[in-house]
């Protein structure tokens, strides 16, 4: 027991003098770091001594921790000649260990036990403490008292940061904004210490200022040049003003002495958002109805910021074909579940309840509005469609008559848009004046489809994304309607593909506008009759779009009188012929002679490059100057405001100039908005490339063709 206990004195003294070695090189850092950080004064920078005290302990324990049994025995037998290197015996279990092993162990302690141990403690280098302890105290020193100056001769580095406060300047002594949101978002009311602020749409801000000294006057001045007084009661002086858009803004005092910080303050407007919908069922927007199907199951999702407010799905039934289409819509109110913010709303129909029947088409569609005050903002889901299966013919016989071709109801044709005009007419007495002009906006954008449909025929395409179904204006009659895939009177997806037809196989694979055989045109008397339904279905949707139907009824009715003439011209047909080229004349090959050929020197258009307020300003501050004049940036503030609602942050913009036109010397605020024109400035017009330089052998032949009588160019 007495050989145990010495070997463990003489590892814990090592250990003891390994952890005063670590400690001894990192104290004289760590006060370094605590001396830094009282200098700079700061939170943040105390972590910097509690960062070097965690390295420190971190190391002076794994450097502890490595003297082990393995250690100490590999240290006692370089030490001590007579443990005759067995002192690896001592730390291992004397039970396992065969007699003679045991035999020698018992002789070590003995041994250990009688003399005195050896002193295995690594020694202290003093030399190295002293050099790392000085070094410590010089580089604490310097970082302690070192201050950087700039040269004289270094660019000026102002910023537009807040002025010092001078003797005699109007001090703000209290600061309050109290924030009412609108009713309708139940977002409770606030304050607000800061003279920047984030509010939703329409909330009202109400202004609470203490000045010192009094102003005679005070007032608001907003960066669309608005003003807005504020008036003193008592000690403060307060405003109110409700907000639709962001703005900035600064504070205007009416006396001699000047405010000490008139820098603009933000005031961030967050707009109210649509509805969002979802439909989560049907899961495609075609639905074939199946074998005994009797009800129509509907699911949609909508969520909204603030609330949501009433749901209204929209069922409408199509029945015939062609310009026989008879259409009904009615309308019902749903009730969904979940919170005021996220709902689910289902919906069964019932379709023998409906009258659905044979040929019919059942269009739904679901308007989700919120709960924004004064107008309520709609969002209307796409449509969805369950159709009734096409029957076979059957006095059809062979594969093609497997399939009946028929026309989808589904569309609005130009008679229907004049059905559904009158027919809103006489309910104008039953409607409210919203109710009006939203029925009278459907039936605008049923208008737009149409015209869409029948100007593509004119090459009207740019309009439209997706291509509208057709109507049963042209169903009737094949006089306008081309051959191709892109607008056959039938959607691409309805035609079915006749097995062995090798014109269907191309229509629904290629493209038959390269075939000579289907290209058509229409005459100028037809393409004039269309372009008159155009324009007569232009105003009709004007007026629609405005609410008013009984002004767009003259247009409608002619625009479908239009439509019938178109309905009955004759189609052109170009004719297949071949490439004739004119004969080359042989005799002038390799003659050099240029008699009749044009001048090769075409003359350059230049590209008419519009003067930019951006682009003169941004060309100022690139001069090497710190600024640029009141007058350019004058000019581009005019035209900032001519499109302060296109640009993504304009705000931004008008900040940045604020902060040039207070320092005109600050660099900083110039590169600011340089880098902020950047984005504003136009496309440069593309260049002609320089030919290249001949060498001298093509530089002759150039010049003899210059001197040759024949190379002047004919009048």
């Amino acid at each position: 027991m007495m050989a145990q206990t010495r070997l463990q004195q003489l590892k814990r003294a090592v250990q003891r003098r390994r952890i005063g070695l670590v400690l001894a090189f990192f104290l004289p850092w760590w006060l370094v770091a605590c001396a830094l950080a009282w200098r700079w004064q700061g939170g943040v920078a105390w972590l910097l001594p509690a960062m070097v005290a965690g390295a420190t302990i971190a190391f002076a324990t794994r450097y502890a921790n490595a003297i082990d049994a393995q250690w100490l025995s590999r240290a006692l037998d370089l030490q001590r000649r007579d443990l005759e290197d067995s002192t690896a015996l001592l730390f291992a279990d004397a039970d396992t260990l065969p007699p003679l092993a045991h035999l020698q162990r018992l002789r070590l302690e003995r041994r250990i036990a009688s003399e005195p141990a050896p002193d295995l403690r690594p020694r202290w280098p003093l030399r190295h403490i002293a050099g790392n302890a000085l070094l410590a105290m010089l580089m604490g020193s310097a970082a302690l008292w070192w201050r950087p100056t700039a040269p004289e001769f270094a660019p000026s580095t102002q910023t537009a940061a807040e002025p010092a406060e001078k003797i005699g300047d109007t001090r703000i002594v209290r600061q309050q904004i109290d924030i009412q949101p609108p009713a309708y978002t139940g977002l409770p009311a606030r304050q607000e210490a800061s003279l920047q602020v984030k509010v939703p749409e329409g909330s009202t801000l109400s202004w609470t200022l203490r000045f010192a000294p009094q102003p005679e006057s005070a007032e608001l001045l907003f960066h669309d040049g608005t003003r807005l007084p504020l008036q003193r009661d008592g000690e403060d002086w307060t405003a109110a003003r409700k907000v639709e858009k962001s703005s900035l803004y600064r504070l205007s005092l009416g006396s001699t002495r000047p405010i000490s910080g008139r820098r603009l303050h933000r005031i961030d407007v967050v707009a109210d958002q649509p509805p969002q919908v979802r439909v989560t069922e049907p899961d495609r927007s075609l639905t074939v109805l199946e074998t005994k199907q009797a009800r129509w199951a509907l699911a949609f999702e909508a969520s909204d910021d603030f609330g949501l407010g009433a749901a209204q799905l929209r069922i409408t039934l199509a029945q015939g074909t062609g310009e026989n289409i008879s259409v009904s819509a009615r309308t019902l109110q749903l009730s969904g579940t979940g919170d005021a913010r996220r709902r689910t709303y289902r919906q069964s129909l019932d379709l023998a309840a409906l009258g659905f029947a044979v040929g019919d088409d059942l269009v739904v569609r679901l308007a989700v509005s919120d709960k924004r005050t004064p107008t309520a903002q709609t969002t209307r889901s796409a449509s969805f469609i369950l159709r009734w299966p096409p029957e076979t013919g059957a006095e059809a016989t062979g594969v093609e008559g497997m399939v009946k071709r028929t026309l989808p109801a589904y569309f609005r044709s130009q008679r229907q848009i004049i059905i559904d005009s009158e027919a809103l007419l006489k309910q104008r007495g039953k409607l409210t004046r919203e109710e009006f002009v939203k029925h009278a906006d459907e039936i605008g954008v049923d208008q737009r489809i149409l015209r869409l449909r029948y100007g593509q025929f004119l090459g009207e395409e740019s309009e439209g994304g997706a291509k509208p179904p057709p109507t049963g204006d042209g169903a009737k009659t094949s006089a306008t309607a081309p051959t191709d895939e892109h607008d056959d009177g039938e959607p691409a997806s309805e035609k079915p593909t006749v097995t062995g037809d090798a014109t269907a196989v191309l229509k629904e694979y290629g493209h038959t506008h390269d075939q000579p055989e289907a290209a058509t045109l229409l005459d100028p008397e037809t393409r004039l009759l269309l372009k008159s339904a155009l324009d007569q279905m232009w105003q009709a949707e004007l007026h629609l779009r405005q609410g008013h139907p009984d002004l767009a009824l003259p247009y409608e009715y002619r625009a479908l009188r239009f439509i019938k003439q178109v309905q009955q011209a004759s189609r052109i047909y170009l004719a297949r012929v071949g490439l004739e080229l004119p004969p080359i004349d042989e005799s002038r090959r390799l003659s050099g002679d240029r008699t009749g050929l044009q001048s090769r020197r075409d003359a350059l258009t230049p590209a008419q490059v519009e003067a930019s307020p951006v682009l003169q300003l941004w060309q100022a501050l690139d001069e090497g100057r710190a600024g640029a004049t009141a007058v350019e940036l004058d000019a581009f503030e005019r035209w900032l405001r001519t499109r302060e609602s296109e640009l993504p942050d304009a705000l931004d913009l008008y900040a940045a100039v604020d902060e040039l036109r207070r320092a005109p010397s600050c660099v900083s605020c110039a590169e600011k908005l340089r880098s902020r024109l950047w984005p504003l400035l136009a496309a440069p017009a593309p260049a002609v490339d320089v030919r290249r330089e001949s060498d001298r052998t093509g530089r002759a032949y150039l010049d003899a063709l210059q001197a040759s009588p024949s190379s002047e160019t004919p009048p």
